[in-house]
């Protein structure tokens, strides 16, 4: 199962890093260029930053190593959702700029031609043109192409034949393009009336030049560029020469400008709202119905899924313990995901949760991160070190309900599965209980068991659009306060962030929940 699923997430990662190459270097570079170069480097190496960064991050590799590749590589992973969802969303408009640039430029094409001959009429015109200009040219004759000597007008008509088939128009797409370089030749006409030409080329049997340009000329037909010399077009259904190439290119540019810029602005308003600005406070009302009056009142402070690792580090716990504290709570729940690493590594960004202070007590239940990061370390190092009450498949009465704490779903394979009936065992029925449990998952056992409310995180709200489409199709509730039965269940976005420290529309939070006495 492993492997297959390596394998999939392996050809994920190719396939959307081989359609970012496609689309951000091969399509707005040229071949040997310096950003084809460079942005088929960045196409291997980013993702292998990223691949390395996940790795070493359960590893024991040094920590300072751990650090150095996590920023990059967790970084990348976010700026990658965004180049891509930008990108398929621009496929849609891409094919309508092109259709646009084209008939704009066609209808450019129109307007120029009403103005000046168009390329076709060429030789008609300069025919005549060559004739005017060849009266007040110079009687010297030249030899042309042919080798046949030629009155000096005709040979300066030449040129303006060059010069209007030169430019390459393409009605089709509505530009024109460069043509060939070789000049085009004039070929002498036949002799008129059966005159024979004299030994010079001319047709006067004297030998000498016509004075009337008009006869040579108007009888000379320039010769039309060669098939292989004309631009090639693919009609007005799609053009595949140089204009529409460069059109294509012009348009790819504007995309790979356009989905770096949101991709940059949303991970960097996404990193500011994790590492800057923190969780905000939330405030929830929860009536419970067998909650005495005396405990109306009461606030429980919800923290969840920090994740410390090695790019959400001391500075971001201590922000999350300075707000938590500033809610003046009775108790403190901590449902879980608190840490990506191992204590040694991560001991200095845990320490300010030893000055968390709640009336009653802050209680710590895990989640399924601690399993991949030395659960039972980071247990005694909660309960030892920091003061905090872990509750391993237990519970603890406190003045106005019980406070029940499940290990999570994933200690199943460590053997440390959770327990809920051993949580509950001799407890008193009439008094609410108020369960810890990470995942909402375990709602439907909470409900079979009689449990009063529900505290869970795990879901992040989804932590990056779109996925809290992925998280809500994979929890019974994404983030917030639903019922099941007569259980109640509170899910928090959690105060961190995994992975890359970037929220997208799921910012952090910390919940303060009051309990208020009466019918729920």
């Amino acid at each position: 199962m492993f492997v297959v699923v390596f394998l999939v997430i392996t050809c994920v990662v190719v396939s959307a890093h081989w359609y970012l190459w496609r689309r951000l270097v091969r399509d707005v570079s040229v071949p040997g260029g310096w950003w084809r170069r460079t942005g088929t480097v960045l196409a291997f190496a980013m993702p292998s930053l990223l691949v390395a960064a996940m790795i070493t991050t359960r590893s024991d590799v040094p920590f300072a190593l751990q650090r150095t590749l996590a920023w990059p590589g967790l970084m990348w992973f976010a700026v990658v959702v965004y180049l891509l969802l930008t990108l398929l969303v621009l496929e849609a408009v891409r094919p309508l700029v092109l259709r646009l640039l084209r008939r704009r430029d066609a209808r450019r094409a129109g307007a120029d031609g009403s103005e000046r001959p168009a390329a076709e009429e060429a030789p008609a015109a300069l025919a005549t043109t060559g004739s005017a200009h060849a009266d007040s040219a110079p009687d010297r004759p030249v030899t042309s192409v042919a080798g046949h000597t030629e009155p000096a007008g005709a040979a300066d008509a030449a040129p303006p034949v060059e010069a209007a088939l030169g430019p390459d128009s393409d009605p089709a797409c509505g530009t024109a393009t460069a043509v060939a370089d070789k000049p085009a030749t004039a070929t002498a006409a036949p002799p008129a009336d059966g005159a024979s030409p004299g030994s010079d080329g001319t047709n006067n049997p004297d030998g000498t030049p016509e004075r009337n340009g008009s006869h040579r000329l108007g009888t000379a037909a320039p010769t039309a560029p060669a098939p292989s010399e004309t631009p090639a077009t693919a009609g007005r259904g799609g053009c595949d020469g140089p204009a529409d190439a460069s059109r294509r290119r012009f348009v790819a540019r504007a995309a790979a400008i356009t989905a770096g810029t949101v991709a940059t602005v949303t991970v960097g308003a996404g990193t500011h709202s994790v590492l800057a600005a923190g969780p905000k406070v939330k405030r929830v009302d929860v009536t419970l119905a067998k909650l005495p009056p005396a405990a109306d009142g009461y606030r429980i402070t919800l923290i969840s899924d920090i994740h410390m690792s090695p790019v959400i580090g001391r500075g971001v716990t201590q922000r999350i313990v300075e707000r938590a504290n500033a809610t003046d709570p009775d108790l403190i729940a901590i449902a879980g995901d608190l840490v990506d690493g191992q204590v040694k590594n991560l001991r200095g960004a845990a320490q300010p949760l030893g000055r968390l202070r709640a009336r009653e007590g802050v209680f710590f239940a895990t989640g399924n991160h601690e399993y991949y990061s030395g659960y039972e370390e980071w247990n005694s190092h909660l309960a030892g070190a920091l003061g905090i009450r872990v509750l391993r498949n237990e519970r603890e009465e406190l003045r106005h309900f019980d406070i029940v704490g499940v290990n999570d779903l994933a200690g199943e394979e460590h053997g440390d599965a959770p327990d809920l009936p051993k949580a509950l065992a001799g407890r008193d029925g009439k008094r609410p209980a108020v369960l810890i449990a990470h995942q909402p998952a375990m709602i439907d056992e909470a409900k079979q068991h009689g449990v009063d409310l529900q505290l869970s995180g795990h879901t992040h709200g989804g932590q990056m659009f779109p996925g809290n489409f992925l998280a809500a199709l994979a929890n019974p509730t994404l983030v917030g306060l639903e019922r099941y039965g007569d259980t109640q269940l509170y899910v928090t976005r959690g105060a961190g962030s995994w992975g890359p420290p970037v929220r997208v529309g799921a910012e952090p939070d910390i919940t303060v929940l009051t309990l208020r006495a009466g019918r729920s």
